[in-house]
């Protein structure tokens, strides 16, 4: 349940590895179902997909955590001068400082929570009402995350987490697809098509990391109250 870790928490140092986890398990669950059959010998035997999509996994996360570490509102990277190792070290212990300081607000969670509440049952009751993917499991899991993208997407107070939405929303097309083109006999896809559909997600944290630039370069923060303010 990552996903449930990115709908809940604001903090990019628990979304971002809570998305990579999210990719890694999205890896095993394919290597598991065997959508498309094995054709390398690694672990007694796993797809080319399976390995392409842990690569995937591991690039959106780079770009988005290099992303956070660039843009972060805590970290005040704009006053860094030519020592920027020692002025990093020191920022991060500043955003830490201030972290600490910062009461915790349980209001802050409840609309969250009660959010993935309710994917969590849509998920459960949609496949016996509207199954489309070849197994039950596979229905729970694409509709489980999309769900919580969207829902992540709605509850999103800052424009690094409405991406993080978007990728669990497109992971979770990207399985459901994956899952109805193994069905077909005639005609279906093989793993490089499939595998460059993987692509997409490198192509959708590129453009994440370019609007946050955008965003950052304005206002100085991703969060998006202050496109109210101004």
């Amino acid at each position: 349940m990552t996903a449930t870790v990115v709908l809940l928490f604001r903090d990019w140092r628990l979304t971002i590895p809570a998305l990579l986890l999210n990719y890694v398990a999205l890896a095993l669950f394919l290597a598991e179902q065997q959508f498309v059959a094995p054709d390398m010998d690694l672990f007694g035997g796993i797809s080319t997909l399976v390995v392409v999509k842990l690569i995937t996994g591991m690039a959106v996360t780079f770009i988005l955590s290099i992303t956070a570490l660039t843009f972060s509102r805590e970290y005040g990277l704009e006053n860094l001068d030519e020592f920027g190792m020692a002025e990093l070290r020191r920022a991060a212990r500043a955003a830490q400082r201030q972290m600490a300081s910062q009461p915790f607000h349980v209001g802050d969670y409840i609309v969250p929570f009660w959010a993935g509440v309710l994917a969590l049952f849509a998920s459960a009751t949609l496949p016996y009402v509207y199954a489309i993917a070849p197994t039950p499991a596979a229905d729970f899991a694409w509709y489980w995350l999309v769900l919580t993208g969207v829902l992540t997407i709605a509850t999103a107070s800052d424009l690094l987490k409405i991406g993080l939405g978007l990728l669990l929303c497109a992971s979770g097309i990207d399985m459901l697809y994956t899952a109805v083109v193994s069905t077909l006999k005639d005609g279906g896809l093989n793993v490089i098509p499939l595998a460059l559909l993987s692509q997409f997600h490198i192509l959708l944290a590129l453009a994440i990391a370019y609007l946050c630039g955008l965003l950052y370069g304005r206002l100085k923060t991703l969060e998006l109250n202050e496109l109210y303010k101004r």
